[in-house]
């Protein structure tokens, strides 16, 4: 994905291509972080259509049908997401192969989900790229396509083609294309709304010791949010010295501990700001501030607006 202000600016457009069978929990793992991007940004940095090869409805795998926005036909520009999941052996033939390679002429990036992969390599779109699927069928994978690298990853970015293997990656695809856009504060606060660290891990971290560190820092900042702990305590209880701990948040946030300790707060301030009737100074109190004052002015610069304001919207 591209980085310049203006991709920055407008919004993204994401087609989701989805066949009979499809997966509710990948569908959701794609598309809820996005809304959550756009909900918690205040702007509209995501639009997302469904779409089928027809146009006529689809069921998902557990019986939910979805009425698409259009048929693959009309979409062009921005991403495509392939997501066939369960009855993607059904979708195998020519002509469905063909109308997928000529789409991918009409988007800048396309991304095969689950099993989406393997209808992408079927249209030669994978052809001399690193590629993953769902692991279960990975080993078939590589054996049918030797054109492409198949490889053992959660989600592999090759360029313009993207494939992701199975639900829970995507979610962490998502929030990583997030916070490659639109930053790690924004990518980390959509973590924190689903409760999860380890998909604050951005992608160059999934299979080290950084992010597992990142991770546990993270997890005691949250415990601690009322009453904050310094760095230091933190970085001793995890057995490494703060310098390290510094660096390898650093490294995987592109923030400085300090920052994010601070955004988690300020983001359990907003939330409790929204969806209760505590007082502002009752807020400050549980997120570690010694009295409203000192917390409004944090999170106007945090949020560009005071915590009455906000209320008040």
């Amino acid at each position: 994905m591209q980085n310049s202000k203006n991709t920055r600016d407008r919004p993204q457009k994401i087609d989701i291509l989805l066949f009979d069978q499809f997966s509710n929990h990948c569908l959701a793992n794609l598309v809820e972080p996005m809304r959550a991007a756009n909900a918690l940004a205040q702007i509209e940095h995501y639009q997302w259509r469904f779409l089928s090869m027809n146009g006529g409805t689809v069921v998902s795998s557990s019986g939910m049908q979805i009425a698409p926005d259009g048929a693959l036909e009309v979409g062009r520009g921005g991403h495509l997401c392939v997501m066939p999941s369960y009855g993607f052996r059904n979708y195998l033939g020519q002509d469905i192969a063909r109308k997928i390679k000529a789409a991918a002429n009409r988007y800048d990036v396309v991304a095969g989900l689950d099993t989406g992969s393997w209808l992408l390599a079927r249209a030669g779109l994978l052809d001399t790229r690193q590629a993953t699927i769902h692991w279960d069928e990975l080993t078939a994978f590589a054996e049918t396509f030797p054109n492409v690298e198949a490889r053992r990853e959660r989600y592999i970015i090759d360029g313009d083609r993207i494939t992701c293997s199975g639900a829970m990656a995507a979610f962490d695809l998502t929030l990583h294309l997030i916070e490659q856009t639109h930053g790690a504060l924004l990518a980390l606060e959509v973590a924190q709304l689903f409760m999860t660290q380890d998909s604050a891990r951005t992608h160059r971290s999934l299979a080290g010791q950084k992010g597992h560190l990142t991770d546990a820092a993270i997890s005691i900042m949250q415990a601690n949010l009322e009453e904050p702990l310094l760095i230091g305590t933190i970085a001793k209880r995890l057995f490494c010295s703060q310098k390290t701990l510094e660096m390898r948040i650093k490294s995987d946030l592109n923030l400085p501990p300090k920052t994010v300790y601070k955004i988690l707060r300020l983001t359990l301030a907003r939330k409790l700001l929204l969806e209760t009737t505590q007082s502002v100074s009752e807020v400050a109190g549980r997120c570690g501030y010694d009295n409203a004052s000192a917390m409004t002015r944090a999170f106007k610069a945090q949020f560009s607006t005071t915590p009455r304001a906000l209320r008040s919207r």
